[in-house]
């Protein structure tokens, strides 16, 4: 059974090149520090207001935006309980793909796998194939964007371009690890959900869960017998439209981080917040081949997160726990089975190329390279 260990407050500060959480700037997480008021007061409907409204003009979108108080698994749970009566298309590429397909599972619901292995990419080809070859056919297909196990960005833009063909079916997107580091054009791309957690790309502390919903999704709640009771559209929505405000008590300093976080990200835009993260992305895989290779097939790699193939057989565990020891910048060995196969690099957030270039120069300190 695990003891209590007590929390000091003497650790050293790391800095973080993480697939989540990432580093998060000093102004934002002062804005934590302000005194605290009442979650039904005007002054929650001013900053509820204020985060939703400028999530959706950061994102480009005329889609409804749901922020809660939560990781984004929740909205794993929400998107299956909301679109999904009875028939699901998941193809799994990595961990994290394969946990929303558990997910499913584990709400009763019937899923359709297409299984590639750990790297590869989704190909749409096989997801029209495999909507072909249905007779029942499906209420969603859910898609990891980027899945963080295996660095592997995956192509949702032409996936979801040819569900155009099929109004019936969903299409939910996991961008959990990517959306705000890696442009996505929602509408343009027949998305119904997708959602992130602030702790990622947004360079946020963790705790709250964002999702845009269109507005097909929303009706198509409003069909079904039963759906999410925290996560449900209708709930959440509805409570927003008549009180500009999360029907259950929020977390009311990360929202205020939140409001601050997502004034950077305003003025930076997001088309040069996108720019950024793929030149961090650039320099990271040249580094990588130049050292090692990479993991994720060619020509799918993350913008967020970079998976290294450990072709030079380093001990990874011991070069991570160094690298933290003497640097005290912290990067990720490779995910499960894959820790010693592969070690991953976050470039997200509020990190650049210079800052990228320090942690690599670090690596090749520690491992000799």
């Amino acid at each position: 059974m695990t003891k209590k260990q007590e929390y000091k407050d003497d650790y050293p500060e790391k800095t973080l090149y993480l697939p989540g959480p990432t580093e998060v700037r000093d102004d934002v997480i002062e804005a934590m520090a302000e005194p605290m008021f009442g979650h039904r007061m005007d002054r929650m409907t001013d900053l509820y207001t204020t985060i939703v409204e400028d999530t959706k003009e950061f994102l480009g979108t005329d889609n409804d935006v749901i922020v809660l108080t939560a990781s984004g698994t929740e909205f794993w749970e929400a998107t299956t309980l909301n679109l999904v009566d009875d028939r699901m298309l998941v193809p799994t590429s990595g961990a994290f793909s394969e946990r929303q397909a558990n997910v499913a599972e584990r709400l009763g619901k019937t899923v359709d796998r297409i299984e590639y292995d750990w790297g590869d990419a989704v190909k749409p080809e096989d997801i029209r194939n495999a909507l072909e070859s249905s007779d029942e056919g499906y209420d969603a297909v859910g898609v990891v964007m980027n899945e963080t196990s295996t660095g592997v960005r995956n192509p949702v833009e032409e996936i979801g371009d040819l569900l155009g063909d099929y109004p019936d079916t969903y299409f939910v997107v996991d961008a959990i690890s990517c959306l705000g580091g890696d442009f996505i054009d929602i509408e343009g791309h027949n998305i119904d959900a997708i959602f992130t957690s602030t702790q990622k790309a947004f360079a946020m502390p963790p705790g709250l869960a964002v999702c845009a919903v269109s507005d097909d999704a929303y009706e198509r709640e409003l069909e079904k017998d039963s759906a999410s009771w925290y996560g449900g559209f209708q709930r959440t929505l509805d409570y927003y439209d008549r009180k500009g405000q999360t029907h259950s008590t929020p977390a009311i300093p990360i929202m205020l981080a939140y409001r601050k976080q997502m004034k950077h990200m305003l003025e930076e835009t997001h088309d040069a917040r996108d720019q950024r993260h793929q030149e961090m992305a650039e320099y990271a895989r040249e580094w990588a081949r130049e050292h090692f290779d990479l993991f994720p097939e060619e020509g799918y790699e993350s913008q967020t997160v970079t998976c290294v193939e450990n072709t030079q057989g380093i001990d990874v565990a011991e070069t991570v726990e160094t690298v933290s020891e003497e640097y005290d910048m912290v990067f990720s060995s490779g995910y499960g089975d894959l820790s010693e196969e592969s070690f991953r690099i976050g470039h997200m957030g509020e990190h650049d190329v210079e800052s990228i270039k320090e942690l690599t120069d670090a690596i090749e300190d520690v491992a000799d390279l």
